[in-house]
């Protein structure tokens, strides 16, 4: 796969797409349909669905995005403490399915990013 194309798709916002699972398949279904298999794709799922989408496209073969910035919970009604227990928290997730976590420099090469080392700033 050449350049593939990056999908992120937002679940769980008013008057946005929903957080059901039935609408994270829909929206994979949706980009396979139209990009066959020349994409990558991504989630966050906002407030206290963030970990359920997490799993749910971890499972599918997508990529996750968890954080403070999408959701203060760390489980039901529980603040979290910081991004580092959700990072931990979807860790735990995605090694339980069998999978492996990408590490900075596999992201960075998935996203096409340089990295802080090689920047001019």
């Amino acid at each position: 796969m050449k350049a593939p194309l990056f999908i992120q798709t937002v679940f769980g916002l008013q008057g946005g797409i929903g957080s059901h699972p039935d609408d994270v398949m829909h929206m994979k279904r949706t980009a396979d349909r139209l990009f066959g298999d020349q994409y990558r794709w991504s989630v966050l799922g906002a407030g206290r669905n963030q970990m359920n989408i997490a799993a749910m496209a971890a499972a599918m073969g997508g990529n996750v995005r968890v954080g403070l910035e999408d959701s203060l919970w760390g489980g039901p009604g529980r603040l979290a403490q910081s991004n580092a227990e959700q990072v931990a928290q979807v860790r735990r997730i995605i090694e339980g399915l069998g999978l492996e976590v990408a590490t900075p420099d596999d992201a960075r090469a998935m996203l096409s990013l340089k990295g802080g080392d090689r920047v001019g700033f």
